[in-house]
């Protein structure tokens, strides 16, 4: 028998005073089966930090023509690719040429993905957006995933904090330097 998606809902109040982004945001998200949960915890913190109109997850974690999170404007032109985890060369350089903008959101090491980027051909690297998230709040975000969580985000000057229930953790998403340019 076939494992089947989990469904997650998230109730989300962001204060991002960063890019002056206020809002509460309902997020249904499915974790499959095959992902884990390092790489859900990543896509929930992507969607959020990138948050604006016309966003919105991809159909599957199995589609490769797709991101894991697209912008859209409103005839439906990707405006930003989001990509989650640690995509090869190859599919970063098509996504720097389906879209405007793409960033990158990753738990892996940093090192490991330069050598795997290493001597690659990636369209506009320069202009690609890789933030990583720290295995402190991977850790802390695993400790209280519940299938439904009301989480508060605020993003002031860099630092990210977050609370879910009673507890808070402050964390930041340094940007990662991992491409030749």
């Amino acid at each position: 028998m076939a494992l089947t998606s989990t469904m997650f809902t998230f109730d989300v109040t962001l204060s991002d005073v960063d890019r002056g982004v206020y809002e509460t945001i309902a997020i249904r998200m499915a974790q499959h089966p095959s992902e884990s949960e390092e790489y859900f915890i990543t896509r929930l913190l992507a969607y959020c930090l990138e948050y604006e109109e016309g966003i919105a997850f991809s159909r599957g974690i199995s589609d490769a023509d797709e991101p894991p999170i697209a912008v859209r404007d409103l005839t439906g032109t990707l405006t930003a690719w989001i990509e989650i985890g640690a995509p090869d060369a190859a599919r970063l350089h098509k996504a720097s040429k389906a879209s405007p903008r793409l960033a990158l959101y990753t738990a892996k090491s940093p090192e490991v993905l330069t050598r795997g980027y290493a001597g690659q051909k990636i369209h506009k690297a320069e202009a690609i957006v890789a933030r990583g998230v720290p295995r402190a709040t991977i850790e802390w975000f695993i400790d209280h995933l519940d299938r439904r969580l009301e989480i508060a985000m605020s993003v002031t000057d860099g630092t990210i904090y977050l609370t879910i229930g009673d507890d808070t953790h402050e964390t930041s998403l340094p940007a990662l330097q991992l491409f030749d340019v």
